[in-house]
């Protein structure tokens, strides 16, 4: 018998690489309020405790992992004492509506993993990227927040009912997320297959 009550979704903000940029950092924050985000997943790369007060102002709670280029950790963990938890990747936590989203910063890090996931999150490349896998489990790459490698800085916004997630650029991204990247290109959109 199948529960009825776990069919309402999640709307879940996700961001990485923001390697101390303060103001992309306020903006991606303003995406996801602005979504009505329930939570916050941060694929690594923070850097420094300078740029977690930012991440004060979100509305909802904050899951990150640690990154390859996390230049003062002890910071950065006790900055978010007071916001959320932060740990080392990977790892993995269930939606509450049952869906299992699996974090990480390098994709490589997965390689041996065991168990069963629908959604991976990572990072590292600085690419935004959403695709699946032959057994159709949603593998999301936010992008870079900081914008400082490919000067477009970008977040994800996935949701789990239906479960599908689309890239946001930040360039003009806080007025008007819901389907547009930056200058009317269309969202990058993958559903549930």
């Amino acid at each position: 018998m199948y529960r009825d009550d776990y069919d309402v979704g999640m709307k879940i903000g996700i961001f990485a690489d923001a390697h101390d940029h303060l103001d992309h950092i306020k903006k991606a924050v303003d995406v996801f309020n602005a979504a009505e985000c329930e939570l916050v997943v941060f694929a690594g790369d923070l850097v420094s405790s300078f740029a977690v007060p930012p991440l004060r102002a979100l509305r909802c709670p904050i899951l990150a992992s640690f990154g390859d280029n996390e230049g003062n950790k002890i910071g950065v963990a006790a900055g978010f004492k007071i916001l959320g938890e932060i740990g080392e990747p990977p790892f993995g936590f269930r939606t509450k509506d049952g869906v299992r989203v699996l974090v990480t910063h390098m994709l490589r890090s997965l390689r041996g993993a065991e168990g069963d996931f629908d959604v991976c999150i990572f990072a590292h490349t600085h690419k935004p990227e959403i695709t699946r896998d032959e057994w159709g489990r949603l593998y999301i790459n936010p992008g870079e927040t900081s914008g400082w490698s490919y000067r477009k800085p970008s977040v994800a916004i996935l949701e789990t009912q239906p479960l599908e997630a689309r890239i946001v650029r930040l360039d003009d991204a806080a007025e008007d997320f819901s389907g547009t990247i930056g200058n009317d290109e269309p969202s990058e959109v993958v559903d549930g297959g």
